[in-house]
């Protein structure tokens, strides 16, 4: 049966006190998980396009976000069962060996609930502050996932490669689920589609109706049976972000293989969240 669970945006104006009650709420109404964006930085003028709007820009024209790991570290401090998803960190715009230890703590501290989702990110602005080169981007990804397994393995870690020399070390605590919590490559790109099937534990597809879902499929299976393997091998992780979200989608993106549906949830009071929750758990009945 497909999961449903929610994506939600913190920031600057969200009372800590509302993000304790939201999130006890979630859980309470059985929602399967709960993901959270990163961005360290916004611009009010940029050059990058935000592929996910048809002008280009993101939506509401933000000026901050909790970092992903503290506001799951502390929805794991106030939950107990609801699934901790990454949606999406940016895997190359941050240190590798910082981003493994914050993976590893906050699944001991919730007891093995992260889903670690990633992605090679898009706002070049966002690098350049940051002095990561945003041309070699992608495959900085995929060494930096190599380390991150590295250091989550059993014993002495070490690695050598490209742009990362680890030398025998060691790290802990390991993280809860083995081998390590489920890698879930976010992207709809071919060569996203590849690092899937490379790499993944599971695929993102975000803002797909259930028909743009069906038609990346092919391609999915493709590169999945290059790399032998299959749609079994992996989790099907779908968010509609901008899309209807009601029981014929739902059955839809059910029917197209989705293992776990990622709803974007919004709301300003308690009061009208339980509504939304309501709604979107008795559509997905």
């Amino acid at each position: 049966m497909m999961k449903i669970s929610v994506a939600m945006a913190f920031n600057e104006h969200t009372p800590v006190g509302f993000i304790k009650d939201a999130v006890q709420m979630v859980e309470a109404k059985g929602v399967h998980g709960i993901w959270v964006p990163e961005h360290v930085l916004f611009y009010p003028e940029y050059a990058s396009t935000y592929p996910y709007a048809d002008d280009g820009r993101i939506p509401g024209n933000p000026e901050g976000l909790l970092d992903p790991f503290t506001a799951l570290t502390f929805i794991a401090a106030h939950t107990e069962r609801v699934r901790l998803g990454t949606g999406i960190c940016l895997v190359p715009q941050r240190q590798p060996v910082y981003t493994a230890k914050m993976v590893a703590d906050l699944d001991y501290l919730s007891g093995g609930r992260v889903d670690f989702g990633v992605g090679i990110g898009w706002l070049k602005e966002e690098f350049d502050s940051l002095g990561m080169d945003f041309s070699t981007r992608a495959s900085r990804t995929e060494e930096y996932i190599m380390v991150m397994r590295a250091l989550w393995s059993e014993g002495i870690s070490e690695f050598s490669g490209k742009t990362v020399e680890l030398a025998p070390c060691h790290f802990n605590p390991k993280p809860v689920q083995k081998p390590h919590p489920p890698i879930i490559f976010g992207g709809e790109s071919d060569p996203a589609l590849r690092r899937v099937a490379r790499m993944g534990d599971g695929w993102y597809g975000y803002d797909l109706t259930p028909e743009a879902l069906v038609e990346r499929l092919p391609g999915l299976d493709a590169a999945l049976a290059a790399s032998g393997r299959s749609r079994q091998d992996i989790q099907l992780i779908v968010g509609p972000n901008r899309h209807p979200v009601n029981p014929e989608t739902i059955a839809a993106y059910a029917a197209a293989g989705t293992d776990q549906l990622v709803v974007p949830v919004f709301a300003g009071s308690i009061e009208k969240l339980a509504s939304r929750l309501d709604l979107l758990m008795s559509s997905a009945a």
